[in-house]
């Protein structure tokens, strides 16, 4: 009979501690630095419990098991991401995980010609496919709805890094985006806009102008106001990126005669006035600089001969004449022709 107690008092010595354990011992293979576990749309337990399993999270599966059955988790499965951090218990992680107490990402994008190009570069953090957000971004109603079309909708995106959740909707995607860009466009950026009697959008579509002309950020301002004075004394902006873009040949090095013939309302050589839409997506500082251009009496440009990326300024033409021999000749000696 003593024996029989002892042995009892042993195995509830035993379980106790196990017990202990299981709620209070770190029970995560993660080392270092944080561990991110990212749970699915509609994932189930079990998918929850191979995910820790084969993804080599969890020391003892069992006893997480058995405590987010405990605790209801098996039935509280929250999308999202979730990090793992060095020595957390299972009762850490289940409650972060039941109460859906996960890690935003960062949804950077700051490059883009065409709107086809944006899901691939919005969805690289983010649950959502390019497929399915494709499905949104090329949809008229939807451009529609959020008052834009098929041409000026790349400008809604203002680039930068944002701070969203990783099983954000294309939905709420799209909104978040929305809002962004009305606040981008506050009360100061307006009046900007009004004074120069341009819009937001006719801002966008100048700024992606003004942003394909040069690489220099100190020349934006200028390369801004040239393209100001030319818009207002009614003179075509003949600017050559608009043909790049017309033609569609984005591997074009210089802009040759045929190309100011191409019947396209992005052919600022033939149409006066700003093409129907942004031809990329213009940058911050782009916009800022269309808002905050320089006042000057430019109204020529040119790359500068020793192909530093940098422009020649010029007040008339014959002096644009001069400056644009010397940039063909340079042309001609390095082979480039086309």
């Amino acid at each position: 009979m003593g024996s029989a107690i002892v042995a009892f008092s042993m195995m509830l010595s035993s379980f106790g501690f196990y017990f202990w354990q299981m709620i209070y011992s770190p029970n995560f293979l993660v080392e270092q630095d944080p561990k991110p576990l990212m749970i699915r749309t509609g994932s189930t337990f079990k998918e929850v419990q191979n995910q820790l399993y084969n993804g080599r999270y969890v020391n003892d599966l069992v006893s997480f098991s058995f405590l987010s059955k405990m605790m209801d988790y098996d039935k509280l499965v929250k999308p999202g991401l979730y990090l793992i951090e060095p020595g957390m218990t299972n009762v850490q992680v289940i409650r972060m995980l039941r109460s859906g107490d996960q890690t935003e990402v960062n949804v950077t994008f700051n490059n883009a010609r065409l709107l086809s190009d944006l899901p691939e570069k919005l969805t690289r953090n983010l649950e959502i496919t390019e497929e399915q957000l494709a499905n949104l971004i090329l949809n008229d109603s939807i451009q529609q709805s959020l008052g834009f079309d098929s041409l000026n909708f790349i400008g809604m995106f203002i680039p930068n890094t944002y701070k969203m959740w990783w099983n954000t909707t294309p939905d709420n995607l799209l909104s978040r985006l929305k809002k962004e860009y009305d606040k981008f466009w506050h009360a100061e950026r307006l009046a900007k806009a009004k004074e120069m009697g341009l819009t937001p959008k006719e801002v966008s579509v100048l700024a992606s102008i003004v942003q394909a002309e040069t690489i220099q950020s100190d020349e934006l301002k200028v390369v801004a106001g040239l393209y100001y004075n030319r818009i207002r004394r009614g003179i075509p902006l003949m600017a050559d990126p608009t043909l790049v873009f017309a033609s569609r040949d984005f591997e074009i090095r210089r802009v040759l005669n045929k190309h100011k013939t191409i019947d396209s309302p992005y052919n600022t050589y033939i149409n006066a006035g700003l093409p129907p839409g942004p031809i990329n997506m213009p940058h911050i500082n782009s916009l800022d600089a269309v808002l905050n251009y320089d006042k000057h009496k430019y109204l020529y440009m040119c790359a500068k001969e020793d192909f530093s990326g940098r422009h020649n300024f010029a007040t008339n033409l014959i002096d644009h004449n001069r400056n644009a021999e010397k940039f063909q000749r340079a042309m001609n000696k390095a082979g480039i022709y086309k």
